[in-house]
């Protein structure tokens, strides 16, 4: 039965592109973590999954890491160093498999990001990543271009930093997702906090855990939007008068026309029965 090496060995002869990348097997407690470093948060349910995947010996990805002179540390694999901690606290002898990372600083973080081998991060983790490349020199279209998002997804991310720090607590409880603390920014500006509280107050006290964007930013029927500009569309006279644009339509439309307008006056207003 043949493998890699003798596959390696004979390239000359089957012609193969295959190349060697090294990786290294070290101690656990050989390699260190820089507080604050992983762009993502230590989920201990994912530990103990790494930790059982050890004392079972079940195949762990490497470790990308790189050398400094505080000795060698973990630039992905946060989350395997941990699990194999706790394999090596029950009395398992471990070693862990690690590869050297090539690149800058700003390299490193979005490597972080892009990683096939961490949970899915979580907005505010993904924007704390992003926030780092900036400060490293880099622009939004080149994070984009680095991390396989589009510009958008950076701006928004970006944007989420700046949100407040009431506004960012509730994304981190879950109790208003990301897209709707950026949208109430947009949306009410300094406000926001003090909306988002009470509509989650609203929402909490029908039952609900979360302020729903819906419930955050209220929008108005787009059907009766739509129903409003059909009626203008199709039988709107216009006329200039005294610097005034006129729109003459059929009395019949009238009530229709009020009631719209009514309904939309008491969306604004968020006060029922103020228009019969």
């Amino acid at each position: 039965m043949s493998n890699l090496l003798q596959v390696y060995k004979n390239k000359d002869d089957n012609e193969t592109n295959i190349t060697v990348r090294k990786t290294y097997l070290l101690g656990v407690d050989e390699l260190y973590i820089e507080p604050g470093y992983n762009v993502r948060e230590i989920d201990q349910t994912h530990v103990e999954e790494f930790r059982d995947a050890f004392i079972a010996g079940e195949h762990v990805p490497p470790l990308t890491v790189q050398v400094t002179e505080q000795g060698v540390k973990i630039i992905d694999g946060h989350h395997r160093w941990h699990g194999a901690k706790l394999a090596q606290a029950a009395g398992h002898e471990i070693r862990l498999e690690c590869k050297d990372f090539v690149g800058s600083e700003a390299d490193r973080i979005a490597f972080m990001v892009t990683s096939s081998q961490g949970r899915a991060l979580e907005p505010l983790e993904r924007a704390a990543a992003y926030q780092r490349m900036i400060n490293q020199g880099w622009e939004p279209a080149e994070i984009a271009k680095k991390v396989k998002r589009s510009v958008a997804d950076v701006d928004h991310h970006l944007q989420l930093l700046t949100v407040g720090d009431g506004l960012i607590a509730m994304v981190k409880t879950g109790e208003v997702a990301a897209t709707t603390a950026v949208a109430m920014v947009r949306e009410h500006g300094a406000k926001a906090e003090t909306v988002a509280r009470t509509q989650l107050e609203k929402a909490k006290a029908s039952g609900k855990k979360k302020l729903t964007r819906s419930a955050a930013i209220p929008e108005f029927s787009p059907i009766r939007a739509r129903r409003l500009l059909e009626i203008i569309f199709h039988n709107a006279v216009s006329s200039a008068d005294e610097g005034k644009l006129i729109l003459s339509l059929p009395l019949e439309y009238q009530r229709e026309i009020e009631l719209i307008i009514c309904e939309f006056h008491d969306f604004l207003k968020s006060e029922k029965g103020e228009c019969q």
